[in-house]
C-alpha cells in the first residue's frame, strides 16, 4: 500500500463510483491501494455542497496546482514588496536574488528566474514592472549600422598597449576608464568615469564637450579620490585632448584605446548602458540638474553587483579586498 500517492483523474472517477455503491473510505483505499488518509483528505478537500463528484474534484485539484506554480510559498507579500522596491531602483533580477542570498534577515532566497516570472505574470495582468527591467525586457539591437565617431588629433597620445599589465588584472583600486555620454541633439553631456576593480561610477555634468570643460570636470570629480587614481584610459575623442593637464593634476598616467575598439573599455561601455536607464538617448542634458546626476550616481554605486560577489561598488571602493573575486566580464 502506498503512503504517498497523488490521485489521478481516473482515481477520482473510481472514488466517485465506489461511493455511489456505498463503499467505505477504508474499502475505497484498499481498492485503489492507497492509505486511508489519502481518501479521507481527498473527500474533505474536494467535496462540494452536494457531495463528491470526480469532475469537480479534479478541477479543484488543478486550480490549487496553478496557484502553487504562480505563487510559491516563498513569494510572500513582504518578499514581493521587497522585489518591487528594488526593481523600481532599476536593480536587475540577478542583483536582487544575489542581494537576498547575502542578507542576514529572515527574507527567503528567490531565484532570478522566479523574479522574471513574477515580472512577466505582472505584465500579463496589465502591470508595468517589466518597464523597470534593463531594456524593458527587449533584446539588444544591433549597432552595426551606427555611424563611426569622428576623432580629432590627440597630442602626446599614449597607446593602451603601453599600459601596465596590472591594470588588465583588475587587482587594485585606482584604474579608471573615461567616456562621454552625449545629450540629445548634442545638448550637454555627462563625463562618465568608471573604476575597473570596484566598478564605482563618477558622473560629471558638462554643458559642452570642449576639452577644457571636460578636463576640469574630470579633475574635480576624481580630485577628491586622488590617492585612488593611478591610470586613466579613454577613447580617442577630442574632448580628452587635455589629458596631459588633468593627468598631471591627478598624478595619473593616461592611455588611449585604439579607435573603434570599444571592447578595450568594456566597463565604460557597460556603465554607460546603466546610466542610459535613467537618462535615455532623448535626454537634453542642459535641462538636467547636478542633483539629478548625483542621485543616479548614488543609485549605481549602491547597487549590488554579481561581479563583486553582490557587494556594492561603494563598499569595494571604500574598503578594497585583495581576495575579492574578479570576473572576466565588466
Amino acid at each position: 500500500m502506498e503512503n504517498d500517492h497523488h490521485l489521478t483523474y481516473e482515481d477520482r472517477c473510481q472514488i466517485h463510483a465506489l461511493l455511489k455503491r456505498g463503499f467505505s473510505q477504508t474499502e475505497i483505499a484498499l481498492d485503489l491501494r492507497v492509505h486511508r488518509s489519502t481518501i479521507c483528505r481527498e473527500l474533505r478537500r474536494n467535496s462540494g455542497a452536494t457531495g463528491y463528484y470526480y469532475h469537480w474534484a479534479q478541477s479543484r485539484c488543478e486550480e490549487r496546482q496553478r496557484k502553487r506554480r504562480s505563487y510559491p510559498r516563498k513569494m510572500t507579500m513582504e518578499v514581493v514588496a521587497c522585489i518591487v522596491e528594488k526593481l523600481r531602483l532599476r536593480w536587475s533580477p540577478q542583483q536582487i536574488s544575489g542581494w537576498m542570498r547575502h542578507r542576514q534577515d529572515r527574507l527567503p532566497t528567490i531565484s532570478h528566474e522566479r523574479i522574471y516570472q513574477h515580472v512577466w505574470d505582472d505584465k500579463l495582468h496589465g502591470g508595468t514592472l517589466y518597464r523597470e527591467l534593463r531594456h524593458s525586457g527587449n533584446m539588444y539591437k544591433s549597432r552595426s549600422n551606427r555611424y563611426g565617431r569622428r576623432f580629432g588629433p590627440i597630442p602626446n597620445r599614449v597607446d593602451i598597449d603601453q599600459r601596465p599589465a596590472i591594470v588588465e588584472r583588475k587587482s587594485r583600486v585606482g584604474d579608471w576608464e573615461l567616456d562621454t555620454i552625449i545629450g540629445s541633439q548634442h545638448r550637454g553631456a555627462l563625463v562618465s568615469m568608471a573604476e575597473r576593480k570596484s566598478k564605482l561610477v563618477r558622473l560629471a555634468l558638462v554643458q559642452s564637450t570642449k576639452s577644457e570643460e571636460v578636463g576640469r570636470a574630470i579633475e574635480t570629480s576624481l580630485g577628491e579620490h586622488k590617492d585612488k587614481v593611478h591610470t586613466l584610459t579613454m577613447d580617442n575623442g577630442a574632448e580628452f585632448a587635455k589629458h596631459v593637464t588633468f593627468g598631471k593634476k591627478l598624478q595619473a598616467d593616461t592611455f588611449f584605446a585604439r579607435p573603434y575598439s570599444a571592447w578595450q573599455r568594456g566597463l565604460n561601455e557597460h556603465t554607460n548602458g546603466l546610466v542610459r536607464q535613467y537618462f535615455p538617448k532623448s535626454t537634453d542634458f542642459t535641462t538636467v540638474s547636478a542633483d539629478d546626476v548625483q542621485k543616479v550616481e548614488e543609485l549605481l554605486n549602491n547597487r549590488p553587483r554579481a561581479v563583486l560577489g553582490f557587494r556594492t561598488p561603494l563598499e569595494v571602493f571604500s574598503t578594497p579586498l585583495t581576495n575579492l573575486p574578479v570576473a572576466i566580464a565588466a
